[in-house]
């Protein structure tokens, strides 16, 4: 999927994420959490997998982190591309 222009997804409330997207000439995610010593690698795989099940390769992800579970990473992540692309994402790379 190609990012065509910025969106949001989510809320800075305890337990979620505010992830924002933006068109970039490379991938590159940037994350910023209260809980990065413990789980920032954990927190990183889980976005870098639900973009490459999206397809995404250029991008500018960042995420505000707020001690968010894996479900809603994903969750947050396929919205805010979602709302950010150039074409709908497919069910089949959504589950």
């Amino acid at each position: 999927m190609k990012i065509i222009k910025s969106a949001l997804a989510g809320t800075l409330e305890s337990s979620d994420l505010l992830v924002k997207v933006e068109p970039h000439d490379r991938l590159e995610i940037v994350i910023n959490s209260d809980v990065n010593k413990q789980f920032g690698q954990q927190i990183r795989q889980v976005v870098e997998d639900t973009l490459a099940r999206l397809e995404v390769k250029q991008g500018l992800i960042i995420i505000d982190d707020k001690g968010a579970l894996d479900c809603v990473i994903t969750a947050r992540v396929q919205i805010a591309i979602s709302r950010a692309a150039a074409e709908k994402a497919q069910w089949s790379q959504l589950l």
